[in-house]
C-alpha cells in the first residue's frame, strides 16, 4: 500500500441504516494506528501490522480504493495482541485461539503490572484427565520423539497404566510449549535449566509453607494451599521481569 494510506486522515465509516441513534464509529489509517501505539509499542510498525493482518489476526475495513480503515475495536484488538506477544511470549497461533476464547484488552494488562500476567494456579485437587501419547501429538503437534526426549530428561514423567504412558493436563500444556521452542532447535537436553530451575523455587515455597501444609487443620490447610498459589503467581512475575531485563540487554 503507498505512502498515502500510512498518512491518511480520519474516515468516519458508514452509519448502517438501523443504529441511527448510535453514534458513527471513526476510523482510522494504519500509518495513525501506529503513531497511537508507538509509545506503549517503539517496536511498532505498519509491515508489522500488514503481518498480523496476513496471518487473519486482523481484519480491517477496507475502502473502495483498498486503504484499510481500523477502528476503535480494531486497535484494542492490536493492542492486545502485542501485549501478549511481549509480555507473555505467546505464539501467533496461541493468541489466535485466546482472542477466540474472548480473551479481550481488558484481560491484559499493562508491562509491569502483574494483571497481566497468566496466574499460576495451584490447587490441592488431583492434575485433571490424562492423555495417551497419542491424543498429546494430535493436540499439541508436538514430535513423538521430542516426547520421550521430555521424559529422559526428567522436564516430563507422566503416568503408566497397564504398559501404557498418560501425561496430565500441565504435562500437555509443558509439551505444547516445548514444541513451540523446538522449532528454533532448543531440545530437551537444553530444558534441564527449566527443570532445575522450578525444582528449586518448588523447595524455596515448600520449606516456606510446609508447616501449613502439614497441619491437621483443613481450614489451615486451604489458607496454605491459597497462600501457595499467591506466592507461585508472584515468583512467575518475578521471574519474567528478570528475563525481561536481561533480554534487553542482550538486545542492546
Amino acid at each position: 500500500m503507498s505512502t498515502t494510506e500510512a498518512q491518511g486522515p480520519e474516515v468516519e465509516l458508514p452509519q448502517p441504516a438501523d443504529s441511527d441513534s448510535r453514534p458513527r464509529q471513526k476510523a482510522v489509517t494504519i500509518g495513525a494506528v501506529c503513531k497511537a501505539l508507538h509509545q506503549e509499542f517503539p517496536e511498532i510498525s505498519i509491515s508489522k501490522i500488514r503481518y498480523l493482518e496476513d496471518q487473519k489476526l486482523l481484519a480491517p475495513r477496507r475502502t473502495q480504493g483498498g486503504y484499510r480503515l481500523y477502528t476503535q475495536s480494531d486497535i484494542q484488538r492490536l493492542r492486545t495482541i502485542l501485549r501478549l506477544q511481549r509480555d507473555e511470549f505467546l505464539p501467533l497461533r496461541v493468541i489466535r485461539q485466546e482472542l477466540a476464547g474472548g480473551r479481550s484488552d481488558r484481560d491484559v494488562a499493562p508491562a509491569g503490572d502483574p494483571r497481566g500476567m497468566r496466574r499460576a494456579t495451584v490447587t490441592a485437587r488431583d492434575s485433571g484427565a490424562l492423555y495417551s501419547l497419542e491424543d498429546v501429538v494430535e493436540e499439541t503437534g508436538a514430535d513423538p520423539k521430542l516426547v520421550r526426549e521430555l521424559v529422559e530428561f526428567g522436564v516430563i514423567k507422566g503416568e503408566s497404566r497397564a504398559g501404557v504412558a498418560y501425561y496430565d493436563e500441565t504435562e500437555r500444556e509443558i509439551i505444547r510449549a516445548v514444541s513451540e521452542l523446538a522449532r528454533y532447535g532448543v531440545g530437551g537436553r537444553n530444558l534441564r535449566v527449566f527443570r532445575s530451575s522450578a525444582d528449586r523455587e518448588a523447595q524455596l515455597l515448600q520449606s516456606i509453607l510446609a508447616p501449613a501444609l502439614r497441619s491437621r487443620n483443613p481450614d489451615r490447610r486451604k489458607e496454605a494451599v491459597e497462600a501457595l498459589e499467591n506466592l507461585a503467581s508472584v515468583t512467575t512475575h518475578l521471574k519474567h521481569l528478570l528475563l525481561i531485563r536481561d533480554l534487553r540487554k542482550i538486545a542492546t
